[in-house]
């Protein structure tokens, strides 16, 4: 303290000495310094600043966002639904007295030591997958552990009453949902939608779901975003034992949208059921009357041949599917596809990669080529970053509303917020790419103040929106079945000319 107050002393005698000897000194010193410094201009209040990224985009959302001409009036959704069961993945696995160690995926789940295995190896990459639990004594030991958990929540799940929950929002428009409902779902489902007599049952259908939050710790597993695991033993979905009664309904209630959902659920119940049971699917769906659209929602798969039946089978008699990167890859990997040699995607997907497996699916199992007899002209790819719309040209109109429309809730509903918070969300989508991975391609851009970006491969049309991604996301269970959802109701069938 004392060597500060020396300098100060010292300070002020000199600039008396100075004063004394030339009295003007110290206004031309600062007259001096003022002039030496840059110049400010007067701050004005009233001049607004440019808008952040994250601004721009959300401002223009809101003009692009607009309803198509033709809405749907009835949309019946099916075939799975249970009650969600939320917990923290890595607080389970503690309560469990499970110890972390070494990650590795499983088809089918046969008891905890395989659930922490497969927890790890997909919360290490931050990626969603659903599995089924094969023993029915453990599941239950274990839901009941979930359900004590502190903070544990119910909610509305299975990604079909999901879609019908987010469809029943709009009041105009009536949902049917067939699926297995108990006592509990039925309790929790919107007023709006019609469960019919046939797929009410005494029990409800439990599933867990196992989040955890972007850079949480277990043990050397680390995840880089936040995500879920799910896990149930379920057999009514996994038998899709209502799709029969589902399709009897649509007679009766004249639909003129159908959403299917559930087929990833087989999956665990083995090859000689699912084999069998997805032929009856492919004769029930093809019973739905040609004139009604039918959009299939796919989920995590790990079988290749199931995922490659359900390509060749099922894909040509759907006129649109839903499905985010996870899904897409393992579907090129499948069918042998562009790209099939990825193992995983590094970081943000490639958008020229993705254009390019996008493509390849309208063309070899969709109507690319205006003579194939086949169903297929909608795809809705999406991922954290960014989505993706894909139409053959002359089916479906309103796409650029449609697919900003699902980013927009993307980014409002993973914040648990009805709008967009601009202060709560970050730009994470690449703002300069390919239109394909090699030769020839094109450079395409995204402008934020129009982000919609459109490119056309042969008669493809590519729709590309940036989300606006949640820096904390509260849930992220049912984003990808509220982004197919919104992007249905914004979306519009093209009347086909008569043959």
């Amino acid at each position: 303290m004392w060597r500060k107050a020396v300098l100060v002393a010292l300070l002020a005698l000199g600039m008396g000495y100075l004063y004394h000897t030339d009295p003007e000194l110290p206004a031309r010193v600062l007259n001096y310094v003022s002039e030496s410094l840059p110049q400010m201009e007067p701050s004005d209040s009233s001049e607004p600043r440019p808008p952040t990224l994250e601004e721009a985009i959300a401002r223009a959302w809101q003009t692009l966002i607009t309803a198509p001409a033709r809405r749907w009036a009835r949309v019946a959704v099916g075939v799975n639904a249970c009650v969600d069961v939320v917990v923290s993945g890595v607080g389970l696995m503690q309560a469990l007295a499970l110890e972390p160690g070494s990650g590795r995926d499983h088809v089918v789940l046969h008891g905890k030591e395989d659930l922490k295995e497969a927890f790890i190896h997909y919360m290490g990459k931050g990626a969603a997958a659903e599995r089924f639990f094969s023993d029915k004594e453990v599941f239950q030991r274990i839901a009941r552990a979930a359900a004590e958990y502190p903070g544990a929540q119910l909610y509305v799940g299975g990604n079909a009453a999901l879609i019908g929950q987010k469809l029943a929002s709009n009041p105009e428009l009536v949902v049917l949902l067939c699926g297995p409902v108990g006592p509990k779902l039925h309790e929790m489902l919107d007023e709006q939608i019609i469960v019919p007599p046939e797929s009410l049952q005494e029990m409800d259908e439990f599933h867990l779901i196992l989040e955890y939050k972007s850079g949480e710790q277990w043990g050397s597993s680390r995840a880089p975003q936040a995500s879920r695991f799910i896990l149930s033993h379920d057999v009514s979905n996994g038998e899709m034992s209502t799709l029969e009664t589902f399709v009897a309904s649509l007679d009766e209630f004249q639909p003129d949208l159908v959403v299917l959902s559930g087929l990833h659920m087989m999956e665990g119940m083995g090859r000689d059921l699912w084999e069998e049971r997805l032929k009856e699917a492919v004769v029930a769906i093809s019973d739905v009357r040609n004139e009604v659209p039918i959009h299939l929602e796919l989920a995590s798969m790990t079988d290749r041949d199931y995922m490659n039946l359900i390509l060749q089978e099922v894909l040509p008699i759907v006129n649109s599917i839903g499905l985010n990167e996870q899904e897409l890859l393992f579907l090129t990997q499948s069918g042998g596809g562009p790209h099939a040699d990825l193992t995983s995607w590094d970081g943000i997907p490639d958008v020229g990669r993705v254009s390019d497996i996008l493509l390849w699916v309208l063309e070899q199992q969709g109507r690319a080529d205006p003579e194939s007899e086949a169903d297929l002209t909608r795809i809705h790819f999406h991922t954290l970053a960014y989505h993706i719309l894909a139409t053959v040209d002359g089916h479906w109109g309103n796409q650029e509303a449609a697919v900003a429309a699902g980013a927009r809730v993307a980014s409002s509903q993973a914040c648990g917020l009805q709008a967009v918070d601009v202060t709560k969300v970050v730009l994470k989508a690449p703002l300069s790419f390919y239109s394909s991975f090699s030769e020839p391609r094109k450079s395409l851009t995204v402008d934020p103040t129009r982000p919609v970006t459109v490119w056309r491969r042969g008669n493809v049309s590519f729709h590309l929106t940036p989300v606006l991604v949640c820096k904390q996301p509260l849930r992220t269970v049912g984003l990808g079945d509220a982004i197919s959802a919104e992007g249905l109701l914004f979306s519009e069938v093209t009347p086909q000319p008569e043959l």
